[in-house]
């Protein structure tokens, strides 16, 4: 049975223990390209997975599926540092691990739903301005006040369509939908499905529970996000992160101070999530920091340079490895100058001296003793992994996906009925007493129209809704205007019976910002 015992991670002129009991107080690993980052994340994942604890990290680089795997005394590096810190019998070994990937090439697909990602963080995924991401907010509380659901790409197509076509009725009520906003939105949802950005919205949505797993040993699983091709789309890996972590936030209890966390999460490209976020998002990022540890949540940020993390996130990381800064700009001297001051100092050594001169593996450890405060900071070298260090083959990683307890699950798509489908449905109701006989297409397909729309290179199956814009008569002198009821009704998108009174559940950052999940 996994135990919560301290977890070996350097070795200085002493042993360096990261406690169980302070790894939800978070952590920074920080250190230029090829210092060794990525050795250190192995090694802290391996010994979190021995005591019980699940690992979630993302593989940006495609070399940590390698973790599932035994070392080898093959590689010089891993051997030459055994024998530089006297190990002796070093047993190699692997790790349980499950893996992920949004495009469904190197793992189990994983999607979530345009609900429960928000009009806030898909804001920032489509680079939205502040009007732009008004409307998207309005277009989001219509879907709820007519029980739409919003899943998957051709449901927020068909609900921004809807909104922009009846403009002019909803400003009233919910306020000015401007068009210009509606089709820059429309725009960057196409360019998002271009690029295979539209697979990461759909059902079966992720089941976080599915993370927090162990092995028939007790083990603690690790889950690996393949994120080479993701990194191509940075806002989309980071916006994807910080839903995962917001989720996280919203769903997991309350449990105070455990004696291991429930969940390890390791952010790597930590700078990602910060650049250019706007300063609600930069609120609710630090909000979120301070108040999942309660929850037995670990966040650990891995990134290039102290300074990519705010002051006020920064000061939440208590669990310090800092590998080798250069200082070749003022700014980098900056930097040096930042990460020693951050560091618990040491008597014996000059830090900001040190930290350029560090060798590959080797770093300023600071670990959080048993009262919370930060250990005196020592130059250690990171203890050698004992799983395999890089990639593994394509039919070893076709193995562990196909070995899987959840496998079949997340490779199934569901499409049930939502806002694109009720909204064609009750379209094709309308329309059809009034169209001439037409040749029958698929299930799914719109029907064809008589003018070209600009919406005409959509996917088949994901065009946009024929709704009815029939000629009407010029409206008699003193004749009220049309209610919300009866345009909407003559739009053809009012959804009625079993949609009634039903509302969208939408989980981003329900919590934190007042609203809860619904």
């Amino acid at each position: 049975m996994a135990d919560a015992s301290p977890l070996l991670i350097a070795k200085g002129e002493r042993d360096l223990y990261l406690l169980p009991r302070m790894a939800n107080r978070h952590g920074l690993v920080a250190g230029a390209t090829g210092t060794g980052k990525t050795v250190s994340l192995q090694v802290m994942a391996e010994n979190f997975s021995s005591i019980g604890v699940p690992v979630f990290m993302a593989d940006v680089k495609g070399d940590l599926a390698g973790i599932s795997q035994p070392g080898s005394a093959a590689n010089t590096k891993v051997m030459d540092r055994i024998k530089l810190l006297k190990l002796g019998d070093y047993a190699f070994s692997g790790c349980p691990a499950a893996l992920w990937d949004i495009f469904g090439e190197q793992g189990h697909p994983v999607r979530t739903t345009i609900s429960e990602m928000g009009p806030l963080l898909l804001s920032r995924l489509f680079n939205l301005n502040e009007v732009q991401s008004g409307v998207l907010s309005l277009v989001f509380k219509i879907a709820d006040d007519n029980g739409l659901l919003l899943l998957d790409a051709k449901d927020l197509r068909a609900m921004l369509q809807y909104a922009g076509d009846n403009a002019d009725q909803f400003s009233t009520e919910y306020g000015r939908i401007s068009p210009a906003s509606v089709g820059t939105i429309q725009r960057t949802l196409l360019d998002l499905e271009t690029q295979g950005g539209d697979k990461l919205f759909g059902e079966p949505a992720l089941n976080l529970d599915d993370f927090m797993q162990t092995d028939g040993q007790g083990r603690g699983i690790i889950n690996i996000l393949a994120a080479d091709k993701l990194m191509l789309f940075p806002k989309m890996y980071a916006t994807f992160l910080l839903w995962m972590l917001s989720e996280l936030f919203e769903r997991m209890p309350e449990v105070g101070d455990l004696d291991k966390p429930k969940l390890v999460f390791f952010f790597d490209e930590a700078h990602l999530l910060f650049t250019d976020a706007p300063d609600v998002l930069l609120q609710k990022i630090e909000q979120i920091v301070r108040l999942i540890r309660s929850k037995g949540v670990g966040v650990y940020f891995v990134t290039q340079n102290p300074l990519d993390i705010p002051d006020t996130v920064l000061g939440q990381l208590g669990n310090r490895i800092q590998h080798a800064l250069r200082a070749f700009t003022p700014r980098d001297q900056k930097a040096v100058r930042a990460a020693a001051t951050t560091l618990r100092a040491n008597p014996k050594i000059n830090v900001e001296k040190v930290i350029g001169e560090l060798a590959v593996g080797e770093a300023l450890v600071s670990f959080l003793d048993e009262k919370g405060q930060p250990g005196i900071v020592e130059r250690a070298f990171i203890f050698p992994p004992k799983s395999q260090i890089g990639t593994i083959a394509t039919d070893v990683r076709r193995q562990i996906i196909s070995r899987s307890v959840i496998y079949g699950h997340y490779e199934r798509v569901v499409d049930r009925d939502s806002a694109y489908e009720i909204l064609k449905s009750r379209a094709d109701k309308l329309t059809q007493p009034s169209q001439a006989p037409q040749a029958s297409f698929p299930s799914g397909y719109p029907q064809p129209r008589s003018q070209p729309s600009y919406q005409d290179n959509y996917p088949p199956g994901q065009g946009r809704i024929p709704l009815p814009q029939e000629p009407r008569a010029p409206r008699p002198v003193g004749r009220p205007r049309d209610t919300l009821l009866e345009a909407m009704a003559k739009s053809a998108v009012r959804s009625i019976g079993s949609s009634v009174g039903r509302q969208v559940m939408r989980g981003i950052m329900g919590s934190i910002l007042g609203g809860g999940r619904r």
